[in-house]
């Protein structure tokens, strides 16, 4: 390890230890989200996986790299949607709709001035 071309190497073995595992853990992550593929076909993968990992690794990514894909996608828009939904519900109404809605029972009389003018500022705060 004395010379640079060892230390370069070295680094490359290393990169690509580290891609492997990155896609293993896709692979398995996506093995068992899949709920279309029966338990059994789950521990056949693994099983291969862990007896021929490079060949059966690249043999998931081939058969089952478009569904992979796909679910990956419908995963993300998925949570898009559900912090779309979340950011909606924290955010509330508008402070127009809310100083309405005060001026409404104001004049319906469920609220007095005071109630209305305490409503109106905490809206526009």
């Amino acid at each position: 390890m004395n010379s640079f071309m060892d230390w370069f190497w070295l680094m490359v073995w290393w990169f690509a230890f580290v891609m492997y595992l990155i896609v293993l853990f896709q692979i398995i992550g996506d093995l068992f989200r899949d709920r279309g593929l029966s338990g059994w076909w789950k521990a056949l993968w693994l099983f291969l996986l862990i007896v021929v990992p490079f060949i059966s690794a690249l043999v998931y990514l081939i058969v089952r790299g478009k569904g992979m894909a796909e679910r990956h996608a419908q995963r993300l828009t998925d949570a898009q949607a559900s912090t779309d939904a979340y950011i909606r519900d924290v955010a509330g109404t508008q402070p127009t709709k809310q100083i309405a809605d005060a001026k409404a029972l104001l004049d319906s009389g469920a609220i007095d001035e005071q109630e209305y003018a305490t409503l109106k500022a905490r809206a526009l705060a």
